[in-house]
């Protein structure tokens, strides 16, 4: 196939690469940043730069930018697009990027993706097709044809995903807001703590754990958060009444009832795993 990437950051450049060396794909590359483009040619990653031409003839489309972004290709260039070709995302929100294609809907035919994969880092100079290996891929399939939800399944799988999970657009951001976006909420309220600056030397795996995520892109995870906010503010509001409760309990010295907080707490982790 010919397939087209646009945005070559971390998660466009993984796929770039991971493609490459996994599959016999002509791979192109768009990016509004030429010396991302031109790294990308240089090492490999893609055969060379797309234009408009190339997306035209594509079989397969990649949207591996914001969410405004995705929608903002699909207005411009999704008319473009040959009857068939199969245009996805990579975007960490459903519900708004899903209901905007869909009332954009074309010849080509769109379906809904979220590679579950990352680094704190961003860019191409951060892309690495390992990240993929034995990680989740989510799939919202909406309303497109069986087949094309097969082929962005076997490009995941050839990518080296090991879990390929199929949903709706509400219960993917409903589970993002709990698995992604509340932990970086809580790295970023965690660091801001003005004994961070003070932690070498006293920290170990617990504060490693803890604040990875906080080396973040700002710029992306803020539209990601308003972008799924009645999700996200549920799942902050269950954070803050837990911490809440041991907060209190802590603070009355009532260990009988700290002990049950987090004896629960440990019980769910280990069920859950």
């Amino acid at each position: 196939m010919k397939i087209v990437i646009v945005g070559l950051g971390l998660i466009g450049g993984s796929i770039a690469k991971a493609l490459k060396q996994n599959t016999s794909h002509q791979v192109l590359g768009m990016d509004t940043d030429q010396d991302s483009l031109l790294d990308a040619c240089s090492c490999g990653a893609i055969d060379g730069k797309a234009s408009l031409e190339d997306l035209k003839s594509a079989d397969m489309v990649y949207l591996c930018v914001y969410p405004g972004g995705a929608l903002d290709f699909a207005r411009e260039h999704g008319p473009k697009l040959k009857e068939g070709c199969v245009l996805t995302d990579t975007c960490g929100v459903k519900t708004a990027v899903c209901a905007g294609m869909e009332e954009l809907a074309g010849g080509y035919v769109f379906v809904g993706g979220h590679p579950m994969a990352g680094k704190e880092r961003s860019g191409f100079s951060a892309s690495d097709p390992s990240i993929f290996v034995g990680a989740s891929y989510i799939i919202v399939p909406g309303k497109a044809p069986q087949w094309a939800v097969d082929l962005v399944e076997q490009q995941a799988l050839s990518m080296g995903f090991g879990r390929i999970v199929r949903t709706d657009p509400k219960r993917h951001d409903q589970l993002i807001a709990f698995t992604s976006q509340v932990p970086h909420a809580l790295a970023c309220a965690y660091v801001t703590s003005p004994r961070c600056k003070d932690h070498q030397g006293f920290s170990a795996g617990s504060y490693r754990d803890v604040s990875r995520v906080a080396n973040i892109n700002h710029v992306l995870w803020s539209r990601l958060f308003l972008d799924n906010k009645k999700a996200l503010t549920v799942e902050l509001d269950e954070l803050i009444g837990n911490l809440k409760a041991i907060r209190d309990a802590v603070d009355k010295g009532e260990e009988a009832e700290l002990r049950e907080l987090l004896r629960k707490a440990g019980d769910i982790k280990r069920q859950a795993g």
